[in-house]
Parts: C-alpha cells; structure tokens; sequence
C-alpha cells in the first residue's frame, strides 16, 4: 500500500525510507552482473542451471529434500494446495490477518477457506481458535510465519495430528526463521517462500519457492509449473506457467550467500527499537515463539494514525501490514464471516505501524527514529 501523502510542511529535511534495497544490489551487483551476461550468452532464461543452482543451494541452506523455484508466492501456495489434492468441499484454515494471497490458493482451486483469528501477541494464527473450526470437511491448515516469526508449530502439528490435516507452511515472510531447530517452511508437508523484492531474500522482481521432503510430491510440483509436462510435450494433468526466471535465480544466489549475515544485522536494528521504545504507551514486538528474523517490525498503538502521520512528517517513511483483514475484504465476502468473529485480527489491522528495518539501515537512523516518537507520546511532538 503507498503511503499517504499529507499537505503538512515536513518537520525536518532528511528522509528514512521504508526500505532501501540499493545497499544489497551493491554489494552483490559486480558478481550478478558477470552472470547476467552467462545467462544472455546462453539464452537460458526459463529455468536452466541458474535454477537448478539455486534450488540445490536454497535446499541445503533450508534443510530440506527438495526445493522447486517458481514465478511467485502466491504460485507457490496454489501449487501446494493442487499438489495435495485439495480441492471443492474441502475446507482449509487460514489466519484472518495476513496478506490476501495466503488464501488465493485456497479459492483457486475451488476449496473453501476458513478464517481463524490471531494470537495477540504475535499475530500469528490461534489454534485454540482454528480447533473450534474444524468440521469434517477440513483437509488442511495454512499456518503464517508472519513479519518472520514462526507460528506455534508445535500446537500446529497437535492439532493437524488430531484432524488428519494436512500443513502447508506460508513461511513468505521468514525465510531462515527456526522452530526446534529447523528452518519454517519444512516441518509440513510443503512450504511455501516468496521473494517479492522486499522480503529478506528478495529478487529484482518475482519469484517464489515450493519445498518438500516427499519425492511423489516434488515430481508434481515440477510438473505442475511447466504446464503439467512430465515428458516433452505430454502433460499428463492441467498445469500452469509458474516456471522461475534463469535471471531471478541469479539475484537470489548472490543474495543466498550474505543472508545469514544480513539477518543478523535485522535483529540487531531490532533489538535495538525495543530498548529505544521501552516503556511507551504502545506494544512493541518481542520473539514470542523462538526465533525470528524480523522481516518487519510492527509497533501497535490506538493512536495509529496519528503517529504515521507526524512520523511522515519528521521524514520517517513507514507502511500497513496490513489495514484491511481478510474477514472485511469486499471479495470474501461470499464466505459470509461473522465480521466480529476476529477481534485480534482487527486490532492488528487497526493499529500495526511497520517501521523502517532493512539491511544497511544505520544505528543512528534507529535512534532517529525512536527518539521521534518518544516525542510523540511524552510531549505532543515539538
């Protein structure tokens, strides 16, 4: 969502950004530019082996068997839902706060989705509040690492246990995120990864992953993002055209490399927000469920909109994620929700302010940043 402009005089002349993905290009332009020509050179711009690469090397940095590079997460999450054989009268739990393409799968391939309100603290989905909305028509439940922290995935495999359901894990926003030690994304039976140029693991336009441990699983997914083909030409299943960029791969390689490095740095700016904010009249995030990457960093406050609007002011780019819940989108309403049914999943909607946090963001921007709204809140503003 852009942000919104306001006829105000800015309060001082420097801007932070939101985000700033210039300081990753440089330090990986030199490396991907030479293999950009490699890829021109030999015309392999479909898949081919800056793919094959790529999906070798996610694999081994995920922890996984199987890793398939398609076009976006919003693909990834549709082939999962038609790679597991969901489908109309199935019913799929999803969480009422996150972004819409968690459920497009879901609607693509005929099944319904079931919404499910957050945990308070996290705003990942309450299984407390999914349990109560299984029926005998549930197949599977989509759990949302969200902003980069996992979801509860111990209660998570509990309740898939109990129901017979199968979990498809959107780990969109929290790529190298753990649980137990392993990497989000592959304690289900599929995980789904997006690499929207602002995620952690951006490229320089679309892209997505699928990942699995189970063989007859991964064979269809490859299938499935090359137009159904197993052999040349013979497709043996209705397919689509979810195949990944030779030169997204390329992006994605360089950045593989420096991500570990690059995540520590978020979780320092972030660690660093939390001692800068402590004791103001707003909930500042904490690590809730073990780990996280902090993809975003989302304060909430009652007083929302005001503070993003003095922010802009002071020059402090911020941004919603994400203002309008599932439960309230014009294009769901043929679910019929109960649109009280979700308190938590409103009160994120109506008060969570992202900050900037980005790789190459400075400690001193931080402070800035923080010491702008502890005006706020003490003093009014200046």
């Amino acid at each position: 969502m852009k942000s919104e402009t306001s006829s105000a005089k800015p309060l001082v002349s420097e801007r932070i950004p939101f985000n700033d993905l210039t300081i990753q290009w440089g330090e990986i332009s030199r490396e991907a530019l030479r293999d950009f020509d490699e890829v021109f050179a030999k015309s392999t711009f479909c898949l081919g082996p800056q793919v094959d690469a790529f999906e070798r090397e996610i694999a081994d940095f995920l922890g996984v068997v199987h890793a398939v590079g398609v076009n976006s997460g919003t693909s990834a999450l549709h082939l999962a839902m038609v790679a597991t054989d969901i489908g109309p009268g199935d019913e799929v739990l999803v969480p009422a706060h996150t972004f819409i393409a968690t459920l497009w799968g879901v609607a693509y391939v005929g099944a319904t989705p079931v919404l499910c309100d957050v945990e308070h603290a996290t705003g990942t989905i309450d299984l407390a509040d999914a349990k109560r909305r299984v029926t005998s028509r549930t197949r599977a439940i989509i759990p949302v690492h969200l902003y980069g922290q996992p979801a509860d995935m111990d209660k998570v495999a509990d309740l898939a246990r109990e129901h017979n359901l199968v979990v498809v894990e959107d780990a969109a926003q929290s790529i190298g995120a753990q649980w137990n030690g392993h990497c989000v994304g592959t304690l289900g039976a599929i995980g789904c990864f997006s690499f929207y140029p602002g995620k952690n693991l951006g490229a320089a336009g679309e892209g997505g992953l699928v990942v699995t441990s189970d063989a007859k699983i991964n064979d269809r997914l490859r299938a499935l993002r090359h137009h159904g083909e197993r052999e040349r030409y013979v497709h043996a299943e209705v397919g689509f055209n979810y195949r990944m960029d030779g030169l997204q791969a390329v992006v994605l390689r360089h950045k593989l490399r420096h991500i570990s490095a690059w995540t520590e740095q978020r979780r320092a700016l972030a660690r660093q927000y939390q001692a800068a904010l402590a004791g103001l009249p707003l909930d500042v995030p904490t690590i809730e469920h073990q780990d996280h990457v902090w993809h975003l960093f989302v304060v909430r406050t009652p007083q929302r909109d005001r503070l993003r609007e003095y922010l802009h002011r002071a020059g402090v780019e911020t941004g919603l994620h994400y203002p309008v819940p599932l439960h309230r989108q014009p294009c769901l309403q043929f679910l019929s929700p109960e649109r009280d049914m979700y308190p938590r999943a409103d009160r994120w909607a109506n008060e969570g302010l992202s900050l900037p946090l980005f790789y190459g963001m400075t400690p001193c921007q931080v402070d800035r940043i923080s010491g702008k709204i502890r005006d706020f809140f003490l003093h009014g503003g200046p």
